[in-house]
Order: C-alpha cells, then sequence, then structure tokens
C-alpha cells in the first residue's frame, strides 16, 4: 500500500482515481490546485504524487519545479501533453515517469508500483563512496576530493545510479528507463548531454576519462580511477 497525493484539476478524474486507487488498498488524498498539491507534496506524508500538468492557479511544470527544489518524492505526470520534446523536458525537469491521457488505473498503478521499487535502488541513508567521490542520496551531496560538485538533480541522479554500479557497462536505454523514466526509448542526446556536464564537474574530458568510460555503441561505465 502506497500513500498518493493527486493533484488534478479535473473533478471527474479526481474521484475515479481515489475510487479506484483506494479500492487496490492506497490511501489516496486528492486537491484540485497546483498550490495547495506542492505545499502537501513537500509535507513528508505521501510515498508519491501524481501531477497533472494543466493546473488552473499554476502550471504543472512550474509546479513540478517547486516541488524538486525541496523534496525528492516521486513524482508521476498524467496529463494530456504528448508531444515527446513536452516528455523530455518534464522528465530531465525531474518527473519520475510520464502517463498520458487517457490511461486506466491499472495502467497508473503499474507505474507508481514501478517508480517506487526504482526509488528504493539505494538504501536510506546510504552513502556511496567511488575512489575520492562521495555520494549522498539522502542530502542530493556531490562530493569529490572534499569539493562539493554543482549537479542539477537529473545529473545527480544519473551520477547515483552509475556509482552505485561500479564497473558495469550500462547502456543508454537502460539510462534513459531507469534514470529518466523513458521505458519506450527516449534520444540518446540527453543522456550525452549530461554525460559531458558530468565530466566537467569530475574534472575529466571523453578524450581523458577518470570515472566515466564510454564504449562506443555499447555504453558508459562509472569506475574507481584509484585502482
Amino acid at each position: 500500500m502506497a500513500s498518493i497525493l493527486v493533484i488534478e484539476d479535473e473533478q471527474r478524474i479526481r474521484e475515479s482515481l481515489a475510487t479506484r486507487l483506494s479500492e487496490r488498498g492506497h490511501d489516496v488524498e486528492t486537491v484540485a490546485r497546483a498550490l495547495e498539491g506542492i505545499e502537501r507534496a513537500v509535507s513528508g506524508a505521501f510515498d508519491v504524487v501524481v501531477l497533472d500538468l494543466g493546473l488552473p492557479d499554476l502550471d504543472g511544470v512550474e509546479a513540478l519545479s517547486m516541488i524538486r527544489a525541496v523534496s525528492q518524492i516521486p513524482v508521476v505526470v498524467a496529463t494530456a501533453r504528448d508531444d515527446e520534446q513536452d516528455i523530455i523536458d518534464v522528465l530531465d525537469k525531474g518527473a519520475d515517469d510520464y502517463v498520458v491521457k487517457p490511461y486506466s488505473a491499472d495502467h497508473l498503478e503499474a507505474r507508481i508500483r514501478a517508480v517506487l521499487r526504482r526509488s528504493g535502488d539505494v538504501g536510506e541513508g546510504e552513502i556511496i563512496v567511488v575512489g575520492d567521490l562521495r555520494l549522498d542520496p539522502d542530502s542530493h551531496e556531490a562530493i569529490l576530493d572534499g569539493r562539493h560538485l554543482d549537479l542539477t538533480a537529473r545529473a545527480f541522479d544519473l551520477l547515483v545510479y552509475l556509482a552505485s554500479r561500479e564497473g558495469k557497462l550500462i547502456g543508454k536505454r537502460e539510462l534513459l528507463a531507469e534514470v529518466w523514466r523513458q521505458p519506450y526509448g527516449g534520444a540518446d542526446k540527453t543522456v550525452d548531454v549530461h554525460l559531458s556536464w558530468l565530466r566537467k564537474e569530475l574534472g575529466e574530458t571523453a578524450a581523458a576519462p577518470r570515472y566515466l568510460h564510454t564504449k562506443r555503441g555499447v555504453g558508459v561505465r562509472l569506475v574507481d580511477p584509484t585502482r
């Protein structure tokens, strides 16, 4: 059972989701406006947020950014917007998954279960150390040689995913599915751009790698350069 907050302005959808998800054993609260939803989302009372983008008082993308500024609670965006670039932009801004209307309660619940499973990949309080790199997923803190790295939320998530699988060669499709929550695939360029940002912060280049080693056409691995 999960505690779910639904931020959705259409009354019919709100009531339907509350009923269907409650029938499946979940504790569901619904709100119709973005600002109220943001306040409830960051309260710590919920396991996951289902967020519509077409809200009356504030666009859902901005609401997502405000939630992400103070909380890492999983967010599943559920909206009628189906443009691929919109989907990529929302996932890059911190959404954990994206469902396009119309969708069934069973479909949404499956996505919620998957997001909650993924959010448990790294245990609470677990610090990841690879060489001189130290990552704290709880505080979203990345430190290299005593220096705090300036990373976006998505870049940090990518670094944590790679570091928690030290030495494993990981393909871009897996990264898009697990970090960007795009199980259907997506643009490889998104991964490439974020890897470039990470290399810059880590003080390396693709031509002279230390932590991030890419095998063209296969994937990328993070290794301990001190070994």
